[in-house]
């Protein structure tokens, strides 16, 4: 009997602690299981808004894959400590507080990338809203001497040389300077908004008088048309640019005379205002 009793009294706290330990274990491991669903969602979440928003051009290559190098390095520890905690039957107070900051971590990118989304989404309505009243003021000309669109966030105007100056000249014609003042009456009432003037040519070599090629004629033409917003229409001069691309960036063909009557164009470039844009993805 007293050999029982003994028997009994050293098994007894063996018993206990392995009552205790499965449920401490099973108590963890449904822990980890909704720890687990957790950052998986947000992982999830975060690569999908990140491909978008490259796909849509408003990250480039180095930002999307600094995001995504902070991602895996974010699934990294995750994955450590969720095979630490598979591998312990009860989880510690420094590993919870680990996948806790890995969780709020990948939480706060994924909200950042969500207010870059709809930051995104309210400018591109800002454009769409411009080019609706671009393309209202300039009226119905052809669409080959003037062209309005949007590519990656960035509003351009085309207008075809033939349309602004004479063969070989960079004096503006006064049916361009009716034009451009259609266009500068729409960029007046946009007080936030810079813009560029590029000129463009064809790749027929160009020297006359003082201009030396067509690096020179696609300036001139380009300031030309500055002047004509500034000094005729009153835009802000410090809210221009003057540029000139000469021929080398051409959007057709040179090798016939169609491709180099579309390359002789002067573009006016609406630019991202980036301190704007941030201001949009501040919490009102």
């Amino acid at each position: 009997m007293r050999i029982k009793n003994l028997i009994l009294i050293v098994a007894l706290p063996a018993v206990l602690f392995s009552c205790v330990s499965t449920k401490k274990y099973k108590d963890s491991q449904a822990k980890y299981d909704e720890l687990n669903r957790e950052y998986n969602a947000l992982a999830k979440n975060c690569d999908s808004n990140l491909t978008a928003l490259k796909a849509k051009g408003v990250l480039d290559d180095s930002t999307i894959g600094s995001l995504n190098n902070q991602l895996a390095s974010l699934k990294g520890n995750n994955s450590q400590a969720m095979e630490q905690l598979q591998n312990l039957s009860v989880i510690t107070d420094a590993q919870a507080q680990s996948i806790q900051r890995s969780l709020d971590s990948l939480g706060a990118k994924d909200s950042y990338i969500h207010n870059l989304e709809s930051a995104l989404a309210r400018k591109d309505s800002m454009n769409a809203a411009l080019v609706q009243n671009l393309k209202g003021v300039i009226g119905n000309l052809n669409d080959k001497d003037i062209n309005v669109k949007i590519d990656k966030g960035v509003i351009y105007i085309d207008i075809s040389d033939k349309l602004l100056f004479k063969s070989g000249s960079y004096d503006v014609t006064d049916q361009a300077k009716t034009v451009l003042g259609k266009v500068a009456l729409v960029l007046k009432n946009q007080p936030d908004i810079e813009f560029m003037v590029e000129g463009h040519t064809d790749n027929k070599p160009f020297e006359r008088g003082l201009l030396l090629d067509n690096w020179d004629l696609s300036v001139k033409r380009a300031t030309s048309v500055v002047r004509i917003l500034q000094n005729k229409y009153g835009l802000d001069a410090t809210r221009i640019s003057a540029s000139g691309r000469g021929e080398y960036l051409p959007i057709a063909s040179n090798a016939t005379e169609e491709g180099r009557a579309a390359n002789r164009r002067t573009r006016i470039i609406i630019l991202p205002q980036l301190d704007q844009f941030f201001k949009l993805l501040q919490k009102k």
